[in-house]
């Protein structure tokens, strides 16, 4: 292999740990709002995703879940499914805000899910160059 070929791997490799990090952390942070601020957790399962009356103990349960794959997607684990799971999660998440999108300026930072949706996706479709601070990683 080429210095040169070595060169850009390396460097697509530096760019997805760091698309990666962005996404494990605002996943991190959705995913411990289910555990710390149960009520806003709960208000919006049922105005985004129509879901209402999750209690303490479902939230957890969801929260628990959602912990163990936010934390293997950050490790780099079982990337076909851990990547296409986020993407898919984030996916939903994106698409259940539609009403926010229709009044843009009282819901600017709602716009922000569409790069972090196009981060989950480059990062699914490039996950095999991921090589970066990876759970078993080859290099």
């Amino acid at each position: 292999m080429t210095t040169q070929l070595m060169s850009e791997r390396d460097r697509i490799a530096r760019a997805l740990v760091l698309l990666r990090a962005g996404v494990f952390l605002v996943m991190l942070m959705w995913t411990l709002d289910k555990f710390v601020n149960v009520s806003h957790a709960a208000r919006v399962f049922e105005n985004f995703y129509g879901i209402a009356g999750l209690g303490r103990g479902v939230m957890a349960a969801i929260g628990a879940a959602e912990l163990v794959l936010v934390i293997a997607f950050g490790l780099g684990l079982w990337k076909r499914v851990t990547y296409g799971s986020i993407l898919v999660l984030h996916g939903i998440s994106t698409l259940a805000s539609y009403r926010q999108y229709f009044d843009p300026f009282d819901n600017l930072l709602f716009f922000a899910a569409w790069p972090m949706l196009a981060a989950c996706a480059a990062l699914y479709l490039l996950r095999d160059l991921d090589t970066r601070c990876t759970v078993g990683a080859r290099r």
